[in-house]
């Protein structure tokens, strides 16, 4: 089974998102967070993560912002509730290996359901106490329209004033 999307990681990244899986309109036009109801892209300009709005299908240009993008289960394609292929201990171990490889700054999953399947139980938003080696580990609010009940974008800018200020300290 190949993957959905392919990963966008490199060395040297400050951060890097990751979602559950890529949902179905994205695995159908092979960009991450591709849906239009999706806040994904207007959070990270609203946050300063990327100095410009930036559209689904220009993805690749996020690592010149210094981020990279992966999901946990790479194989499947659907919504958070939907009938995902169930999480494997090899899905886990291969984005630990690959945080580990790349050792960005921060991994960040863009969901509660993300993050507590990766850390198999409830998860609170926020920084994980967790490290991946040197990694900061969080848990922000989705941001896919179905799940606009729980969104908190304050979340997402308390997490950019995070990446803001560890930058800073690195290059002092």
């Amino acid at each position: 089974m190949t993957d959905v999307l392919s990963d966008l990681l490199q060395h040297s990244l400050r951060v890097v998102l990751c979602g559950t899986a890529a949902g179905t309109t994205s695995a159908a036009e092979r960009a991450y967070y591709a849906h239009r109801q999706n806040k994904f892209w207007k959070i990270l300009h609203e946050t300063r993560l990327t100095p410009e709005p930036l559209r689904p299908h220009q993805y690749r240009s996020l690592l010149q912002h210094g981020i990279g993008l992966t999901d946990l289960v790479k194989a499947g394609a659907g919504m958070d509730r939907a009938t995902l292929p169930k999480l494997t201990a090899a899905d886990r171990v291969r984005l630990s290996n690959a945080i580990a490889t790349f050792r960005p700054q921060f991994l960040a999953f863009t969901s509660k359901t993300a993050g507590q399947k990766f850390f198999d139980g409830k998860r609170d938003y926020g920084e994980q106490l967790e490290l991946i080696g040197d990694t900061r580990v969080w848990i922000l609010p989705s941001t896919s329209g179905a799940a606009n009940g729980s969104w908190r974008p304050e979340i997402w800018h308390r997490f950019a004033d995070e990446v803001r200020e560890a930058g800073a300290r690195a290059s002092h």
